[in-house]
């Protein structure tokens, strides 16, 4: 019974999703405050018996229960624990009953942290996510049930989930991005809930910028974290970057960023209110469209759900309601509460307007090149392919221009900056930039690269453009350390921000300009040399796992005759999944590079196809992510964002109330 009762906790979910984007909205329209008042209560019982759904769902796949149709193909008697656990998230239903619970997970936290807010928005706003609850739930219940039965012909094991998955990113990476995907549903819906109030003003921006903040870090980390273990899982040492799939979370990252900073720009100075909104609406819709891509069957990749046209169908109905009812509704008010604020073409107003266009254009250039083969096949054009070609022609120069930019924004001054007062402050920083770019490669030693000097020269622009703009804001303190307590949580997440952004880009350009990659034979004895470090093959012994079985080598690796690392890459064989072949790569890992070994297949005398990368840089990817995500959550976390009765927030409760058209 145990499937049953998780199938009636949905139901009963969908119910009460019916009740909370009705009725709140219903009191929203009539004044009713009463109704208006169960918003959160909704909230909070859809994510109760969410909840409770999620759990049911993984006891029966910690209990191996394979008369229920997800377990009995996606897990096995024996996987160990961890992997039984994460198997629930690791298929196209159980992810998607993830994905609902963070959505009940965040509409709960509205509800929870919301009580500074006019309770006729927070009425509209958990509305708008009941609505989104809704579409996601009758998805779940209609076509993707997760606990649909087999109640004849049990099978006595299971088929395994596939070996690609069984690994510990499996456990962290999709949480983590979909906690980032669905967030943007809470940018959304303040968006929609605005609209239709009337209340496009400063305060709905200052409501809605943490929420975003949160979301954003999420999604940085999680697109982090999927880089990292496609990195080590794939045995050939790429981070897997343009994947299709990839670039469906790629997407709203990007438009995501404009959006944080165009609430800054409205919470501050009143302006960008209509277009701030479309970004809101813009960074959902994508988040919508990676669902489909992924889910649909239209996209082949290794990270997309195997997934029939129905349910593609289902999806492209719903978004196309999501879509299409926010843009109405913005077409319709958005022009009648426009901001008529002003500023110079040369301020922090325009800086962050150049930066927002860059942005979206630069997932224009994403979109097109994700969907551009879909299209060509659907109109009977032929098979085409997208690839690092065209993304590095066309990307790459628009953020090397963004970074341009963004190194100006911080130094100009809302509504109006001199030209004099730019130059005074930035053309230092500009000038030690350039000799540094110019001179990096020649200190690596290496044949020339254009490449790693303009990534050194933007980057470290970037950084310094920080550093002079800290200097300036604690120009008139007492002494350092006082100017710099005087700074908010806020102001420090954007440096670190601007500053994980230029770590991050310096990882990703240095490592693919610097990498060296070798594939050899290798049997017992042999050594070989690469970037300065020799690799000796000790030979392999076999090696008997919970699942599988195989064969573990044994590489040193010296530098200047000194032991540094012991590597032991593996080839795996699993019993389930038709006996497929797994490589484990080995690392041996630094900040300043990588050491990465695989083998490949076995060859005669004992020996062993051997592969293996120096990759240079490459942990600062991964590192500038997790300095960005860190910065967003400090600028969540400012203080003015929890203040509940300050003067200044009961006069923006007080002119939203007034404003109120509902």
């Amino acid at each position: 019974m145990l499937p049953e009762y998780g199938h009636f906790a949905l139901i009963l979910a969908l119910v009460l999703a019916l009740l909370q984007a009705s009725l709140p909205l219903i009191g929203a329209l009539t004044g009713n405050r009463a109704l208006m008042a169960t918003a959160r209560s909704l909230a909070a019982g859809q994510f109760v018996f969410i909840s409770l759904s999620f759990i049911v769902l993984c006891a029966l796949f910690m209990q191996s229960d394979f008369s229920v149709v997800l377990v009995a193909r996606h897990s096995n008697t024996l996987l160990p624990d961890i992997f039984k656990f994460s198997a629930v998230w690791g298929n196209h239903e159980g992810s998607l009953l993830l994905w609902v619970w963070i959505l009940s997970l965040w509409s709960v936290a509205v509800a929870l942290f919301s009580r500074q807010l006019p309770l006729d928005m927070v009425a509209r706003v958990l509305s708008v996510m009941g609505m989104i609850s809704i579409g996601f739930l009758l998805f779940s219940l209609l076509t993707s049930n997760p606990f649909a039965r087999q109640l004849f012909n049990v099978p006595a094991e299971g088929a395994d989930l596939n070996p690609l998955l069984q690994d510990f990113g499996l456990v962290i990476h999709p949480p983590m991005l979909y906690v980032g995907y669905v967030g943007f549903s809470v940018a959304f819906a303040f968006a929609i809930a605005a609209l239709s109030s009337g209340r496009l003003d400063t305060a709905w921006a200052r409501w809605s910028r943490p929420w975003t903040n949160i979301a954003w870090a999420f999604l940085t980390v999680g697109i982090a974290l999927g880089s990292w273990w496609a990195y080590y899982e794939l045995g050939w040492g790429g981070w897997w970057f343009w994947d299709p799939v990839e670039n469906a979370s790629f997407m709203p990252w990007i438009i995501g960023t404009a959006l944080i900073h165009s609430l800054a720009a409205t919470e501050k100075r009143g302006v960008f209110n209509s277009w701030t909104v479309l970004l809101a609406i813009i960074a959902f819709s994508l988040s919508l469209l990676g669902t489909f891509l992924v889910r649909s069957g239209v996209l082949t990749s290794v990270h997309s759900f195997a997934a029939d046209p129905e349910r593609g169908m289902f999806i492209l109905i719903f978004l196309f309601l999501v879509v299409g009812g926010s843009l109405t509704l913005y077409a319709l008010r958005a022009p009648t509460v426009a901001s008529r604020s002003h500023f110079a073409w040369l301020s922090r107003e325009f800086f962050l307007l150049i930066n927002n266009v860059l942005l979206l254009v630069a997932m224009l250039t994403v979109l097109f090149g994700t969907l551009f083969p879909l299209l060509m096949d659907a109109m009977g054009m032929g098979k085409y392919s997208v690839g690092p070609p065209y993304f590095n022609a066309v990307f790459v120069p628009i953020m090397a221009l963004l970074f341009v930019f963004m190194g100006i924004g911080p130094s100009a001054r809302w509504k109006k900056t001199s030209a004099l007062y730019l130059r005074g402050q930035l053309l230092t920083a500009a000038l030690v930039s350039v000799a540094c770019g110019l001179l990096f490669p020649l200190l690596l030693g290496e044949s020339y690269s254009v490449a790693a000097a303009l990534a050194v020269c933007f980057s470290l622009w970037l950084i310094l453009s920080m550093v002079v703009d800290i200097r300036e804001k604690t120009r008139n303190a007492v002494n350092l350390v006082a100017g710099l307590k005087r700074l908010t949580r806020a102001y420090y997440g954007m440096v670190l921000g601007h500053v994980g952004m230029a770590i991050c880009a310096l990882g990703v350009c240095l490592t693919s300009q610097y990498s060296v990659e070798r594939d050899l034979r290798m049997q017992p004895g042999d050594i070989a040399e690469m970037a300065g470090y020799q690799f000796e093959f000790k030979g392999s012994k076999k090696i008997q796992g919970p699942n599988y079985a195989g064969e573990r080598g044994l590489i040193n690796v010296l530098q200047n005759g000194e032991l540094i690392a012991e590597l032991k890459p593996e080839k795996r064989r699993y019993f389930a999944q038709q006996g497929q072949v797994m490589t484990e790569a080995d690392i041996d890992a630094g900040l300043m590079r990588d050491l990465y070994v695989a083998m490949g297949e076995p060859l005669a005398n004992d020996a062993w196809a051997v592969r293996l990368h120096y990759k240079p840089f490459v942990r600062w990817m991964w590192l500038g992510g997790l300095i960005m995500a860190f910065g967003a959550v400090l600028a969540a976390l400012d203080k003015r964002y929890r203040l509940k009765a300050t003067a200044n927030n009961k006069r923006a409760a007080d002119s939203a109330a007034a404003l109120s058209i509902g």
